[in-house]
């Protein structure tokens, strides 16, 4: 645990809140005027662990089930609030996997129909035909 990291710190980013949480971890939200001004989608958020986790592959037996359990919770909460029309659910693991927090941290974001991207899902890129990725550098 680093004394800069904002989930053990969570008053290093005022910005965020926890709109759920249970033993083991917590569903974490910008405040609404902070996602509009940050361009977020509403509704986006992160489930982390409470204890300091670098990543997903560290996280406890116990850890992951509450995950699981939370993300239920936390799908019902978006549901009720924002009306998504889909989600994109993920994990970024170490700099090079796109972590730039290097506290475990699960991404759920809601998904909307009129938005730009909307059906492009999370592997666009590399489904592009406009932009070749090669992988066997």
């Amino acid at each position: 645990m680093g004394l800069n990291c904002v989930f053990c710190n969570l008053e290093l980013e005022p910005e965020q809140q926890i709109l759920l949480s249970n033993k083991y971890c917590m569903f974490l939200q910008l405040k609404e005027a902070d996602q509009q001004e940050r361009k977020q989608l509403n509704g986006a958020g992160l489930i982390v662990p409470i204890k300091h986790r670098r990543t997903v592959f560290d996280l406890t037996n116990e850890e992951w089930n509450a995950t699981y359990t939370l993300l239920q919770e936390v799908k019902k909460l978006i549901d009720v609030r924002y009306h998504p029309d889909g989600y994109n659910l993920g994990w970024n693991c170490e700099t090079i996997g796109g972590q730039h927090i290097m506290h475990a941290h699960f991404h759920v974001i809601p998904r909307y129909k009129e938005e730009p991207f909307a059906g492009k899902g999370i592997r666009y890129l590399f489904k592009s035909k406009h932009k070749k990725v090669n992988i066997n550098k």
